[in-house]
């Protein structure tokens, strides 16, 4: 976009093609909106070449963060508050004090030049990506190029005129576009206004007197010649002409390309920054097509990622559906062989069922089966621990379940008779005394006598209560005291003597019965 025209260009695998442009007026943008029909899947980047950009060098304080941003935007819309298209960037900082930042402002400041060919994208809903300054893509050139000099003046001809950017290291310090006319000579206005441009950045102290200015020129191979022939070095002044075609090869950019605008334009297409201006409400359909774009990118992952898992389990059916078949084959084998190695064994009393439910019933057995050895070893480890007490008997019983009052239903194939003895004798045993389901409950009676002297009866009643407490401190265990080596009740009178002589007869004896739920 230059101040009389806008030019379409159309990039595609890498390629740029002009396309056509159209003038600043109704006609132009009548044809323009036409371009625009049916152009709403097409990103579109729009380039200023206005002589209406301006450039102003500032050194803000070096703020980070949310103040920092503030701080820049409340400083550049102060500078620039006609234009909604303004833009700041933070290039370096100062190397001592403070190192305060040295920042670059640049607005279009003539918005009524730029906001009638954005309005017609936004009316017809063209993705405008962002919008872009030709000098600002011309720092981009400079570093893609490796051209970058401690003071650099590039100088171009483009759509709008002859550009002139002054840079410093990549960084861009100003720039500023001539018109040329029809009848002008390139060759005589590179020459003058470089003379000119020299003069200015002198003035400004942006260019130290003594300092050498390296000259750029971006031209074409045909008048590389006129320019070197008019344009002399000096002591302050070293000029070096790159042609088209040269820049293209270095930059690696395919297609035809005859001016320096189009190197910038190729350069956009190929990697393009974020936009330097805002392109305002315009800018909504971009993001609208970046959403779109990422939910297609997402509908097409998940598309292949169901693809991949259907060709998985259709994989997984079918070798599912092949093991299967092998297992049933080997089934069908296993039981021929079986069936092959029962026939040839000779008959058994017993069906293997039965001698199934046997080995179970006996292992049942062998864990729940009830034995006086878990029971007595909690005793024995009790006694330990009162030695005064001696055992006289241990009388050891399983606690049978309660018998039901019903008369016994009788099974098939076995008379009433048989649950009793012929000759009158006792009854079988139940399955709960002998451990089945569970473990039965045990009971466990134990007379003892207790070895202290005949006349110490609270040693004799503390040693037997403490014997009783320490068994029924153990899981499962309840302890009743039957008989207590001394009878302490008031109803009871107490009777015999104290002092006999016979030790043997006044030993003190006790009973007490231990319960055990394992």
């Amino acid at each position: 976009m230059t101040n009389d025209r806008l030019c379409a260009f159309d990039w595609r695998a890498g390629t740029l093609t002009p396309g056509p442009c159209f003038g600043a007026d109704r006609d132009g943008m009548d044809a323009f909106a036409r371009h625009l029909d049916g152009a709403q899947q097409a990103r579109a980047y729009l380039v200023a070449d206005l002589v209406e950009e301006d450039f102003a060098r500032c050194l803000l304080p070096h703020v980070g963060g949310r103040a920092g941003r503030s701080l820049v935007e409340r400083r550049l819309s102060h500078a620039y508050r006609d234009t909604p298209f303004r833009h700041a960037e933070i290039q370096d900082r100062d190397s001592e004090g403070r190192r305060d930042d040295h920042t670059l402002f640049s607005a279009l400041t003539n918005a009524a030049m730029v906001q009638p060919w954005v309005a017609l994208m936004e009316q017809n809903k063209v993705p405008l990506a962002g919008l872009y300054s030709a000098a600002h893509l011309s720092a981009q050139l400079v570093r893609r190029m490796g051209i970058a000099q401690e003071h650099l003046l590039l100088i171009a001809e483009q759509g709008g005129g002859l550009r002139q950017s002054y840079f410093q290291g990549p960084h861009l310090k100003f720039s500023r576009l001539t018109v040329l006319a029809a009848h002008d000579n390139v060759v005589e206005a590179t020459a003058s206004e470089t003379a000119k441009m020299q003069q200015f950045l002198t003035s400004t102290r942006l260019l130290g007197r003594g300092q050498m200015l390296h000259v750029v020129v971006l031209a074409p191979l045909a008048r590389v010649e006129a320019l070197e022939q008019r344009c002399e070095d000096d002591q302050e002044l070293a000029f070096h002409f790159v042609d088209i075609d040269s820049a293209c090869a270095r930059l690696k950019l395919a297609g035809d390309m005859d001016t320096a605008e189009q190197l910038l334009l190729g350069l956009l297409g190929r990697d393009a920054p974020p936009g330097q201006y805002p392109p305002g409400a315009a800018g909504r359909f971009y993001q609208l097509w970046r959403a779109r774009l990422a939910l297609n990118c997402a509908s097409a992952a998940i598309a292949l990622v169901g693809a991949l898992w259907l060709l998985a389990s259709v994989w997984g059916g079918v070798r599912d559906d092949q093991e299967g078949t092998r297992l049933l084959a080997e089934a069908a084998q296993l039981d021929a062989r079986y069936r092959a190695i029962m026939a040839s064994l000779p008959p058994t009393a017993a069906r293997s069922a039965n001698m199934k439910a046997a080995v179970q019933l006996d292992g049942l057995l062998a864990a729940t089966a009830p034995a006086p050895a878990p029971l007595v070893t909690l005793v024995s480890r009790s006694l330990e621990r009162a030695p005064a007490i001696r055992l006289l008997a241990l009388d050891w019983q399983v606690q049978p379940a309660p018998q039901p009052t019903q008369a016994p239903i009788a099974q098939p194939g076995l008379d009433a008779g048989a649950l009793k003895q012929s000759d009158g004798g006792a009854e079988p045993i139940a399955a709960s005394v002998v451990g089945l389901p569970a473990a039965p409950p045990q009971v466990l009676r134990i007379d003892g006598e207790v070895e202290f002297g005949p006349s110490d009866y609270r040693a004799i009643v503390d040693s037997v209560n403490q014997f009783a407490r320490d068994m029924a401190a153990n899981p499962g265990v309840a302890v009743h005291i039957v008989e207590a080596p001394v009878d302490v009740r008031q109803s009871v009178k107490l009777s015999g003597k104290t002092d006999s002589g016979d030790a043997a007869s006044v030993k003190p004896r006790f009973a007490i019965n231990v319960t055990w739920k394992p």
